[in-house]
């Protein structure tokens, strides 16, 4: 049973354990690769030309602690009808 693998511009790698399978898959956008032969330069290059991440800073804290009020629901309740 041969080890098969593909990859696709969006969903990435998979493995097909049947030549069946790759061939249906191939229809659908797959490609064959071999993962021992080394990635080409345009493919690093292309990843170089992806924009970063925008990281999002943490909040700045406040001098003033603020309280929010809480609900009465969520109050502790006393008993008083004993």
């Amino acid at each position: 049973m041969p080890i098969i693998y593909l990859q696709h511009p969006v969903h990435g790698t998979k493995v097909a354990s049947l030549d069946m399978e790759a061939e249906a898959d191939e229809q659908n956008g797959w490609t064959r690769y071999n993962p021992d032969t080394p990635s080409t330069v345009e493919e690093v290059a292309s990843e170089a030309d992806v924009a970063p991440i925008a990281r999002r800073g943490r909040r700045k804290k406040t001098d003033e602690s603020v309280e929010t009020p809480v609900p009465d629901f969520l109050a502790p309740q006393t008993d008083e009808g004993e």
